[in-house]
């Protein structure tokens, strides 16, 4: 009788030996593998689109695909495209100016010419800078203006709409002449001379620069001070400026669109895209972008690898549970505060793509793109999952 306890004792204790082992978690990387194919298993991809890729910097290495050559909409991904392209050939220390030249002399207190405004779409152009010119401007001596004020838009095509924007979104204007990302430029330096006791006696018009015409005033920002706002905020009419400052940095005059997308084909070429997509405009709003997974993966791994890039681009991502357009996402789990990502939202789209800190510190590059969705949050939801994935 004792034997047979003894016996008995010995299988249940290989038994629960056996039942342990099971229980070991799986190494890495195949624990994250697992984990992702739980996902992709979700009922939800019955009647949506899914593209996925993941891929460890640290180790060099595919780690995860799922139509990874599917080519969808990015939505607000988009500007990583417009970003990485920037700092891959303009640097972060290119400036976006915005000038005021004048003709003419001044005759007893009496500016006799002509004022010249040139724009050169910096969206950060403020009242601060507007001061500025109004302050030249009474640093000539002058109370009174007698010429035109002259709009200068050169810079850039008459279109004021990206292609393929949807007539009835929140769309930015796309003009080479703002203050305070507003088209009023002309009518606010009006108002600011007026305040600085100059009157101005003639019309406001449209025109180009004259060869003989002297700079009174340069207001300017850096590249980098654009693209913190654009990244954190998605911020649409930042992400067009910096689309068209490719095409005039690359001296196409006026900067068309078409220029642009030209520009961002050469960095996606030096990232090795290859296979189909399609680029209209530098923020996502329009319907007629495509891109896959893997082009946005491997942008990010180009990114990554350049130190002039990833230096500036990095810390303009949204971070998890932080701040940007991630600020109320992932704030719990294994992904807060390890994940800097871009997010994209339009209708029937949700994308997210990005860098996040794996839990044995390996950096992972990840792009996730949900079509086809009628609830963003569904797709949100399906992402943060990813990501506590990659981080756990």
């Amino acid at each position: 009788m004792g034997s047979m306890q003894a016996q008995t004792a010995d299988v249940l204790k290989v038994d629960t030996t056996q039942v342990d082992t099971a229980k070991v978690e799986l190494p890495w990387p195949q624990n994250l593998q697992a984990r992702l194919d739980t996902l992709v298993s979700s009922p939800m991809l019955q009647y949506t689109q899914l593209g996925l890729m993941v891929y460890d910097l640290t180790a060099d290495s595919t780690l995860y695909t799922f139509n990874p050559k599917q080519t969808m909409r990015p939505a607000s991904t988009m500007k990583l495209l417009t970003s990485i392209s920037a700092l891959d050939q303009l640097g972060g220390k290119y400036e976006f100016k915005t000038s005021l030249y004048y003709t003419g002399c001044v005759k007893d207190s009496v500016l006799i010419g002509d004022l010249y405004c040139v724009g050169g779409m910096d969206p950060l152009f403020d009242k601060t800078d507007m001061a500025a010119f109004s302050e030249s401007v009474k640093a000539l001596g002058i109370h009174t203006f007698q010429g035109k004020i002259v709009a200068v838009t050169g810079f850039k095509d008459q279109d004021l709409l990206g292609e393929g924007w949807c007539w009835d979104d929140d769309n930015p204007m796309l003009t080479p002449l703002l203050i305070e990302k507003k088209d009023e430029f002309i009518s606010r330096f009006t108002k600011q001379l007026d305040k600085d006791s100059i009157y101005v006696d003639g019309p406001a018009t449209n025109g180009t620069l004259p060869k003989n015409a002297l700079l009174l005033c340069t207001r300017s920002h850096q590249l980098v001070d654009v693209l913190e706002p654009m990244m954190k905020n998605s911020d649409n009419l930042y992400a067009e400026s910096m689309f068209y400052q490719l095409a005039s940095a690359a001296g196409a005059h006026p900067a068309k669109a078409s220029h642009a997308r030209q520009q961002v084909k050469k960095t996606l070429s030096r990232a090795g895209v290859t296979g189909q997509y399609k680029i209209a405009d530098g923020s996502g709003l329009s319907l007629y972008n495509y891109v896959t997974p893997e082009l946005l993966a491997k942008l990010l791994i180009y990114a990554y690898r350049k130190s002039s890039i990833i230096r500036d681009l990095y810390v303009s991502l949204p971070i998890a549970g932080e701040d940007g357009t991630l600020k109320k996402r992932m704030k719990d789990g294994p992904a807060h505060i390890n994940v800097r990502a871009k997010t994209g939202t339009v209708t029937g789209v949700s994308s997210l793509a990005g860098y996040a800190v794996a839990a044995n510190n390996h950096m992972l590059v990840f792009s996730i793109i949900n079509q086809g969705i009628m609830k963003a949050d569904d797709g949100r939801n399906f992402q943060d999952k990813v990501c506590n994935a990659l981080c756990k």
